[in-house]
């Protein structure tokens, strides 16, 4: 299991930084490791320092091709999942994960959801070479979250809310 403290790790699949913050380990279940950020926490965005204004919890899968950070309000991304390499744990401190550009959204409120980055991900294939079957698993876990965001799916419904109220 993974300790009290995790570093998280994303990287452009050219290994550049992309994001990089402390989170606190809540739990580890059959879904995968929940991770809470709390407002204020520093962290790396785009390669630049920055501060979490708001507060999240990310569920980083044992064996998927996606993670999903779980918001508050005034967010309005209630729910949004990167669509990233499988996680690879250094330790049981610090998890490694090559952010694939796709992102798919759901809307407070609404309750839309949305591919996003569809342009950019066009664009880093071409640039960065990525393989087929990259390009394929990444597309598999974007068409399954377009479904399971939308249909009352669990963890995405309901059962995250848990670990959002330890960090807000």
């Amino acid at each position: 299991m993974p300790s009290d403290v995790v570093r998280v790790i994303y990287r452009k699949y050219d290994g550049r930084a992309h994001r990089d913050y402390p989170a606190r380990c809540l739990a580890t279940d059959d879904l995968g490791v929940w991770l809470g950020v709390p407002a204020g926490t520093e962290s790396i965005y785009h390669g630049q320092p920055s501060v979490e204004q708001i507060p999240f919890v990310l569920l980083v899968p044992h064996h998927a091709w996606w993670t999903c950070m779980f918001n508050p309000p005034p967010r309005t991304s209630e729910v949004y999942c990167d669509i990233a390499t499988p996680a690879r744990w250094e330790g049981d401190d610090t998890v490694h994960l090559f952010d694939l550009d796709l992102d798919v959204v759901r809307r407070r409120g609404t309750g839309l959801v949305e591919l996003r980055d569809e342009d950019e991900f066009a664009e880093h294939r071409e640039q960065f070479g990525y393989p087929d079957d990259l390009v394929a698993e990444a597309e598999t876990a974007s068409r399954w979250l377009l479904g399971v965001l939308g249909d009352g799916s669990e963890p995405f419904a309901t059962a995250y809310r848990k670990w959002l109220a330890l960090v807000v």
